[in-house]
């Protein structure tokens, strides 16, 4: 019992050990006190018990400064190892203290919200009933802008995401495919049905693209463009699932990011044929860079980019 009494008695405070390193780094009593807002005497009574429990002395006074003594270099030594370790173990213990609650604003694109979040948010649900997330849909330059402006606390969008005030995390890539009926699609009765399909296939069919304004338009314009064709669409749609439909229907053939043609996404009228050359888009997630991330923020941004991290290439 002795032994352990005296493992005790030596145990070492935190407030203790952070009022000898600042009467150290100031070289005076008062001045710590200041700097921790306490009195000069309940700062001189720390560093005394201090010296009590390790029954050596810490602090002696060279001239007007008070400075370590060798006992106190060694301890002075440790002091940021301790402060760093108990700031992990507070971290690591985060995830699993009760009361994860609030409520983060959450923008996204329409495909992504359909085919990559539910998953996600099912799960966080499970995890943290008390915290609510209230998803829109948009395109990604408005997304960034909500976030800008501060009405979104972070988006899922596709890249470029334009803005100054924006950090940018990856979450996956997305490859896009080519769909087309299983039935054909023009007089001719020709559809691109081959496994890869190329600019030069796609453009003499009739086309349900994107609508203008979305990222992925501009990317599917720029794989037409390389090749030296333009695409005229006979659609121009802000849904994947209404793509779908439209070209499951025979109205024409899409480009579609590959998510929306997986799982739950797949559909028995459409068949599926990759690009040559390949095409892929990046989702990202933007927040402000001097957002405050607390629990909540922390919680669900960890969970979207840890469900992007078995798609990344």
């Amino acid at each position: 019992m002795q032994c352990i009494r005296n493992t005790l008695d030596k145990t070492l405070n935190l407030d203790q050990l952070r009022s000898f390193g600042l009467v150290i780094e100031t070289g005076s009593f008062s001045a710590a006190a200041e700097r921790l807002g306490l009195s000069q005497p309940a700062v001189s009574l720390q560093v005394r018990q201090l010296e009590r429990r390790l029954a050596v002395r810490l602090i002696e006074r060279v001239g007007k400064r008070a400075k370590a003594t060798p006992a106190g270099m060694e301890l002075l030594r440790h002091v940021p190892h301790i402060d760093t370790a108990v700031q992990n173990a507070i971290d690591a213990l985060a995830d699993h203290a009760s009361g994860v609650a609030g409520r983060v604003r959450l923008g996204t694109g329409a495909t992504a919200c359909l085919h990559f979040l539910p998953a996600v948010l099912r799960t966080l649900r499970e995890q943290f009933p008390a915290l609510s997330v209230v998803v829109s849909t948009g395109n990604t330059d408005d997304q960034a802008r909500k976030v800008e402006e501060n009405s979104l606390d972070l988006a899922l969008v596709t890249l470029p995401a334009a803005g100054r005030s924006l950090a940018t995390m990856r979450v996956l890539d997305d490859e896009f495919v080519a769909i087309c009926p299983v039935r054909p699609v023009d007089s001719t009765g020709r559809a691109p049905l081959k496994a890869k399909v190329s600019p030069a296939d796609l453009a003499a069919l009739p086309l349900v693209l994107f609508e203008p304004a979305a990222n992925t338009r501009k990317l599917v314009d720029r794989w037409f463009g390389a090749a030296g064709l333009q695409p005229r669409p006979v659609m121009e749609l802000g849904s994947v699932e209404a793509m779908k439909e439209m070209v499951a229907a025979g109205l024409g053939c899409a480009i579609v990011p590959g998510m929306s043609m997986t799982g739950r996404g797949a559909h028995p009228g459409l068949k599926a044929s990759r690009l040559n050359p390949r095409m892929h888009r990046t989702l990202a997630v933007v927040m402000r860079r001097d957002k405050p991330v607390n629990k909540a923020l922390r919680v669900v941004l960890d969970a979207i980019v840890a469900a992007g991290k078995p798609a990344r290439r």
